[in-house]
């Protein structure tokens, strides 16, 4: 499945993908110092991001409803509605 042309560009993802990311660069610097308290903490800052990232979508931060993000199947119920609104405006006028 393909993804939309504007699939993760908004703030909740933006958000959670940057906080996981200095989680994992953080992890890998503790991994390399040898201090696995510090890079198990920053595993936890990696899991945080995605919790974060859901929260802010919750709030309203995600993706919104766009009319160019339908499927084929909601544009051709879209067409059919406004076919039939044009019919009715047509006969309404007659």
């Amino acid at each position: 499945m393909a993804a939309h042309y504007d699939h993760g560009h908004t703030p909740a993802a933006w958000t959670g993908v940057i906080i996981s990311f200095l989680g994992f660069c953080a992890a890998g610097g503790f991994i390399v110092a040898a201090e696995p308290v510090a890079f198990w903490v920053s595993m936890g800052v990696v899991l945080l991001g995605p919790l974060v990232g859901g929260i802010m979508r919750t709030m309203g931060l995600g993706r919104k409803s766009d009319p160019h993000l339908l499927t084929g199947q909601d544009r051709a119920a879209l067409r059919e509605e406004a076919q039939e609104k044009e019919q009715a405006a047509a006969h309404a006028g007659a």
